[in-house]
């Protein structure tokens, strides 16, 4: 409500917000942006996932999904993550209205120098493996435990320690983690974090030298969970889904199909690269220096610069 009587009042000549992909948080958004263009204020929408042309065509009704459409041909400017994820507009939004901004990393979370860290990665004699995201068996963490369990089948509990960090949302989720992890006798080569942030979040960054996120999850943009890895010179284990075929491919690490996720080739890809310190320490390197030139806070800044200059300057 608070938000509507600001549309409502506001002398601002352009309106930016970030919309929803959910079919109520959707409602919402359609009553905003009805006010805009009454109001004949110009729009910018953001787009932070990949799941909105989704919901639209899938889960909206008829009705629902005709007035996203006619709302949807008013915007000045829709923003999505990457240059794959352009087609979630096709149809609602003209061509030249789409515009990428690039995700970017906080400062405080990029390595300021990657010297070190290659050091660590020749010589550490264990590789360390993070996963740093909310627990939903749909963000991959179920099948990185997967992988966790066959090197430790393979007698390989003193070359492998794997960090999960992260908030479990459901009870059911927890008792499967930890289900899992006494099953398979994993706790020497598992160690549970649960939420971390700030320095501690950093220090995890900084520890370990392969990030894995092996996700399907539905509602997946580009996750920025990547990018943070990636700037602090990690390789990284991934699938090809959402927008994360824009920052992430072979070049960088090890990425599965997102309809078919191998943890056997998981497991294979870690073990190479246990025992090839050389190319897993170039492919840290090319992540840290990607990130440092292409994603970080002024570049982000800078783009967005330049869609609302667009915008304004029509």
């Amino acid at each position: 409500m608070k938000s509507l009587w600001r549309l409502m009042t506001t002398k601002a000549t352009v309106v930016y917000f970030t919309i929803a992909q959910t079919k109520g948080g959707n409602w919402r958004d359609l009553l905003f942006l009805n006010v805009i263009a009454l109001r004949k204020k110009k729009c910018i929408v953001h787009l932070h996932g990949g799941y909105y042309r989704t919901l639209i065509d899938s889960d909206c009704s008829a009705f629902q999904r005709k007035l996203n459409i006619y709302a949807m041909k008013r915007v000045d400017a829709a923003i999505v993550l990457g240059d794959s994820l352009h087609w979630i507009y096709e149809g609602l939004v003209p061509d030249e209205k789409i515009f990428t901004v690039k995700n970017c990393i906080d400062d405080q979370f990029c390595a300021a120098d990657i010297d070190e860290k290659l050091v660590e990665v020749k010589k550490v004699k264990k590789l360390h493996v993070l996963y740093l995201s909310n627990f939903i068996a749909s963000k991959g963490y179920p099948e990185l435990l997967e992988v966790a369990s066959l090197l430790h089948e393979r007698g390989l509990d003193d070359k492998f320690e794997f960090h999960f960090a992260g908030k479990f949302f459901e009870q059911k989720e927890e008792d499967f983690f930890r289900g899992y992890v006494k099953e398979n006798a994993l706790e020497r080569i598992v160690t549970l974090h649960g939420p971390t942030y700030g320095e501690a979040k950093s220090e995890l960054l900084r520890k370990c030298q392969v990030f894995s996120l092996l996700t399907t999850y539905p509602n997946e943009g580009q996750p920025i969970s990547i990018l943070e890895a990636m700037g602090n010179g990690m390789a990284i284990v991934t699938t090809d889904h959402a927008g994360i075929a824009d920052i992430a491919t072979a070049e960088n690490g090890f990425v599965c199909k997102k309809t078919e996720i191998d943890t056997t080739a998981v497991a294979d890809y870690l073990e190479r690269m246990y025992a090839d310190r050389e190319s897993l320490a170039e492919v840290c390197k090319k992540n840290f220096v990607r990130v440092r030139n292409e994603f970080t806070e002024r570049n982000y800044i800078d783009a967005m610069e330049r869609v609302f200059d667009a915008v304004v300057n029509n």
